[in-house]
C-alpha cells in the first residue's frame, strides 16, 4: 500500500498546470471521485471553469489509470487533453504526472486510510488479484 501525500498532490497540480498553461482550454473535468479534487485544484490554478461534463478542448483528469475503462469514455471527444496523477501503464494518448509499474494499492490524501485498507482487502478477495 502506498500512501500519497498532499505535498505529492500539490506537485502534481503544479506540473499539470505548467504543461497546460498556454493551451486554450474550455475548462477542466474530473472523474468522480478521484479526479474531482485534482479538477478543482487545476480549475483554480489555471483560472478555467470546473465542468460538469467533459467538453471539446477541455482538460480531463483522474487520479489513477489502471485498466483504462474510465478514461476511455472521453477518448473521442475533440481536442481534449487528458491527465492522470498516476498511470500504471505507459501513457499513450493521455499524460501522467507519474508512471509506475507497481501494482501497489494507492491511497490518495483525500481518502480514509482505514476504509482504503478494507477496499484493498475486498478487491483482492473478489478478484483473486493479490498483487495490486
Amino acid at each position: 500500500m502506498r500512501i500519497m501525500s498532499w505535498n505529492d498532490f500539490n506537485n502534481c497540480v503544479k506540473s499539470i498546470t505548467e504543461e497546460c498553461l498556454n493551451q486554450n482550454l474550455s475548462g477542466v473535468y474530473g472523474f468522480p471521485r478521484g479526479g474531482l479534487c485534482l479538477a478543482v485544484a487545476l480549475s483554480h490554478s489555471l483560472c478555467i471553469p470546473l465542468l460538469r461534463d467533459p467538453l471539446p478542448y477541455s482538460l480531463v483528469v483522474d487520479d489513477v489509470y489502471e485498466t483504462g475503462a474510465t478514461l476511455e469514455r472521453v477518448r473521442d471527444i475533440s481536442g481534449i487533453v487528458a491527465f492522470v496523477w498516476v498511470s500504471k501503464v505507459e501513457p499513450q494518448w493521455w499524460s501522467a504526472f507519474e508512471t509506475t509499474e507497481s501494482n501497489q494499492w494507492l491511497v490518495f490524501p483525500w481518502e480514509n486510510l482505514n476504509l482504503a485498507k478494507k477496499d484493498e482487502q475486498g478487491y483482492r478477495l473478489s478478484s483473486g488479484n493479490h498483487d495490486r
